[in-house]
């Protein structure tokens, strides 16, 4: 019994990511949630709460599945912005709802503690990277991950409009990723030691 609560609740999870990332809080639909998932729509208030906390439960559980799937390696941040790149890419369901929380919750919502954690596990990499001396200490160690997770996503939704109408070939994608690792090297190797 508690094995198929759990697969009702792993389905509506994946249901309400779809939704959510295609249309965000106020235009999803717990009708189509609930249908999409083969369940009443009941459940869903009686597993989450609210419509609300069903994203936020979708939002953690993406962040997560990032956070495991791509640890960060401050040793490497080329390499790590790389990860980043084929993650987002795999799967930009990720970046549509982290645009759609800040957008949905704004700046007065705060950081969720699942994602505030595992930004400042990250920050703390950076920062000891910096003092081992082979991270650049031109910027703060936030302002750094700030910028890698900004150039790792960078061809991805909704950023994908510079690069034009049509999908990019194997190739172009290729492309695009070593720009990224490239970019992300000259942005963190030191231009002398410890500098």
């Amino acid at each position: 019994m508690a094995g198929d609560a759990q697969k009702t609740r792993q389905r509506l999870l994946e249901a309400a990511a779809a939704e959510f990332s295609e249309r965000g809080i106020a235009g999803a639909r717990v009708d189509r949630i609930a249908a999409s998932a083969g369940c009443n729509k009941a459940l869903i208030y009686s597993y989450f709460g609210s419509k609300e906390q069903l994203f936020d439960a979708v939002f953690e559980a993406h962040v997560a599945e990032v956070a495991q799937e791509t640890p960060i390696d401050a040793s490497d941040l080329p390499a790590y912005a790389g990860k980043l790149f084929d993650g987002f890419q795999a799967r930009p369901q990720v970046l549509r709802l982290a645009t759609w929380y800040e957008l949905e919750h704004g700046p007065e919502a705060g950081i969720p503690e699942r994602v505030l954690k595992n930004n400042q596990h990250k920050v703390a990499a950076i920062t000891r990277a910096q003092r081992e001396g082979t991270v650049t200490k031109h910027f703060a160690a936030d302002e750094l991950l700030a910028l890698v997770l900004a150039l790792a996503k960078t061809w991805s939704f909704p950023l994908s409009y510079c690069a034009g109408p049509t999908p990019p070939s194997p190739a172009e994608v290729r492309r695009r990723r070593r720009s990224v690792v490239e970019a992300v090297r000259l942005l963190v190797t030191p231009v002398s030691p410890g500098a």
